[in-house]
């Protein structure tokens, strides 16, 4: 009991200390993209993302909400949770391992919509960012795929970045790719695959923190 008390009070504690200094937390809130499998501590997709936004001159927190293997059914069983009162904006990088696994569309697009109308209940701007299906499971399943990240972020009103992985597109063909950009798994960025991907994300971002910060002046 005692234990618990203590946990409770410390997390009042840090959340008013938070709210008090007035800094913005984002919540990363997706799979193992966003958590740095495979990564050292600091190359991972948030602490480049902090990095940025702090040489940007946001003084803001990223908090990692990244769960290495989690599908969108596990995003949405844990995302009422992870939107506690100090989160003011919300990052979606969720579907890789639905499309590993081969997962039914609707259900993936069912369970992002299920994690979009959470963020809305509770007024916050979200940057939601999209996965582009390999041909592997065959033209339609790509084509129903591809498709729901646009869908949704329009229905939710959302800033949508297309492609998590599109950035490096731009930097070689698919050997090229691999072989500089990306780890042996063949799946995850390494670290200078996260910094290209960081540096056109990062404008996103500070669109999203202009829109929480609209939102607190208005609730204000």
């Amino acid at each position: 009991m005692l234990r618990k008390l203590f946990a409770a009070l410390l997390v009042t504690f840090l959340t008013t200390q938070m709210a008090s200094a007035g800094k913005l937390t984002i919540a990363a809130f997706g799979d193992s993209l966003t958590q740095g499998y495979g990564l050292p501590a600091g190359d991972g997709l948030v602490p480049q993302l902090q990095k940025w936004l702090r040489g940007a001159g946001e003084d803001v927190q990223v908090l990692n909400a990244g769960v290495s293997g989690d599908t969108t059914a596990g995003g949405l069983a844990r995302i009422d949770w992870t939107l506690t009162p100090e989160v003011g904006a919300l990052i979606v990088t969720l579907g890789g391992n639905d499309l590993l696994r081969g997962l039914n569309p609707a259900d993936t697009k069912s369970n992002l919509d299920g994690i979009l109308r959470a963020a809305a209940k509770r007024s916050l701007p979200v940057l939601l960012v999209g996965l582009v299906a390999p041909t592997n499971f065959g033209p339609d399943y790509k084509t129903e795929f591809d498709k729901i990240y646009a869908t949704l972020s329009a229905k939710y009103n959302t800033l949508f970045f297309p492609s998590f992985l599109g950035p490096l597109r731009e930097h070689g063909d698919q050997s090229e790719i691999l072989r500089n950009y990306m780890q042996a798994d063949a799946i995850h960025p390494n670290a200078k695959g996260v910094a290209i991907i960081v540096d056109e994300l990062g404008p996103f971002v500070k669109k999203l923190i202009d829109l929480a910060r609209e939102q607190n002046v208005d609730k204000s």
